[in-house]
């Protein structure tokens, strides 16, 4: 299991596995509601897999990518009537995975959801909000991106000095 004594920050905006755990281990008595596409999931919605990877890939502009992903696929789905899972139920299918399939505290986190019918989607997550007794993890679509083209535009904010300060940087 990931040392959560130790605090993980987001990555590039978005939550890492260390986070959504050092997050739900901080609030373990809460509902755990996951909120997609306008919607929250079923209130019996399942953990249904737990992947962790290491991907080595070429990008489009023929660059080498390397990166830690994890993946939580998410059933979203009426069964019975019990209500959101506490947080301390998800922490512990997160515990029972990681002694069997490890995962690194900086890894980049997926969430793959399907209500069963409709074709599994991909999702991240950019924010925890805690309100009550619940937890809320708000996710959104997980666009494809051009990695040559993102580390051009991230290069070009970063190295733009702005001549006129009532003029945008790099408008």
């Amino acid at each position: 299991m990931l040392d959560l004594a130790k605090p993980v920050p987001m990555l590039d905006g978005e939550i890492s596995t260390a986070y959504l755990l050092e997050t739900l281990a901080a609030n373990k008595d809460r509902r755990l509601v996951f909120h997609y596409d306008g919607h929250d999931v079923q209130p019996s919605y399942h953990v249904t897999e737990v992947k962790s990877g290491s991907f080595n890939a070429l990008d489009c502009g023929a660059n080498p990518e390397s990166w830690q992903e994890t993946f939580i696929q998410l059933w979203d789905i009426v069964e019975d009537n019990r209500g959101h899972m506490p947080a301390s139920k998800f922490l512990a299918i997160m515990r029972k995975v990681s002694d069997s399939v490890p995962f690194a505290p900086e890894a980049k986190l997926t969430f793959e959801v399907s209500d069963g019918v409709n074709p599994m989607q991909l999702y991240k997550a950019d924010s925890i909000d805690v309100a009550g007794d619940i937890v809320r993890v708000p996710l959104s679509p997980r666009p494809s991106s051009c990695k040559p083209r993102d580390r051009w535009l991230d290069e070009q904010q970063s190295s733009c000095v702005p001549v006129n300060t009532k003029a945008a940087c790099c408008g």
